[in-house]
């Protein structure tokens, strides 16, 4: 996230956080909802479907940010946001500053926090702690996401012991279909190993590496795409070039960072035959499941460079 997108971000939370106080005061002390269950509240839907993979009919899972259209980097949390994250038994978030909101928020004292940015620095301890310096988009991080799965059976089998072995067993298989398309990018890997393709915005990192497929889009023009700024006219034109060329074996479209800058890629792209993958940070609308909605990106991909 850019530093004026996060300023913005944390000045919004200051004015709601102060509003949301009176809400959170009144609000049960408990870590379950009206129904009786345990209340799980999600920065995105992304993650939200996680959890519901996870806990089934046995939680509720809220998740603040749904649309799949707008960027999820400009959410600003409301009070009434804020409050449920006070009340949840179990909060779950991305971390590395794409949510920040959900970092500062206030917790109720027994709620049990799952962030996908700690899952990832416990699986590669060596990386940088340095803001910006580790790509934030973990739901396309599949052995991150099985390890968030797993944090979130763990947490809410503390909270919910008798259902323990029920919330283990969504894990696991969650976390098989999760090794289904892990196999589906090493087949693309063994045919198609090496082969360049194009981003406006590095979303899809984790995949394209287990792929092993490049992305030769030029640092500078994704990173300035990411921050929402212009990128240097040098870096736009090698971007026309890759994909006018057809260099690459397809374009790789996050359709919620959009400007004229990616729709101009997007019309090369389309006027010169070079086959485009759509991405999303959040669900696409009419998808709840996180499997389906990732079966179908690399299904998609696999199309692509095929």
């Amino acid at each position: 996230m850019s530093p004026s997108r996060r300023s913005r971000t944390l000045i919004a939370l200051a004015v709601v956080t102060l509003g949301a106080a009176p809400l959170a005061a009144c609000g049960s002390s408990s870590t379950s909802s009206d129904s009786g269950r345990i209340s799980v509240v999600a920065s995105t839907d992304v993650w939200g479907s996680v959890a519901t993979a996870v806990a089934g009919d046995k939680a509720d899972v809220t998740s603040l940010y749904t649309s799949p259209d707008g960027d999820p980097h400009e959410f600003e949390a409301t009070a009434r946001d804020t409050a449920k994250i006070a009340d949840a038994g179990v909060v779950v978030l991305n971390g590395a500053d794409y949510d920040h909101y959900m970092d500062e928020a206030e917790k109720g004292p027994d709620a049990a926090v799952v962030n996908a940015d700690d899952v990832y620095k416990g699986l590669n301890p060596d990386a940088s702690t340095k803001a910006g310096a580790v790509n934030e988009h973990f739901f396309y991080n599949l052995t991150v996401v099985a390890g968030v799965a797993d944090k979130i059976a763990g947490a809410l089998a503390d909270k919910a012991p008798d259902d323990a072995s029920t919330f283990r067993a969504n894990a696991s298989a969650f976390t098989a279909k999760i090794d289904g398309l892990k196999t589906r990018l090493a087949q693309i890997k063994a045919a198609h190993n090496g082969e360049k393709v194009a981003q406006t915005e590095p979303l899809a990192a984790y995949l394209l590496a287990d792929a092993g497929l490049i992305d030769a889009t030029p640092e500078g023009f994704t990173e300035a795409v990411e921050s929402g700024q212009d990128p240097a006219a040098a870096d736009i034109a090698t971007t026309q070039d890759l994909i006018r060329d057809k260099t690459v074996r397809a374009l790789l479209y996050n359709t919620q960072a959009v400007d004229d800058i990616t729709k101009n890629l997007l019309t090369t792209a389309e006027g010169n035959g070079l086959p485009v993958v759509r991405l999303t940070e959040t669900l696409p609308a009419g998808v709840t499941d996180y499997i389906a909605w990732q079966t179908a990106t690399v299904d998609a991909i696999a199309t692509a460079v095929s």
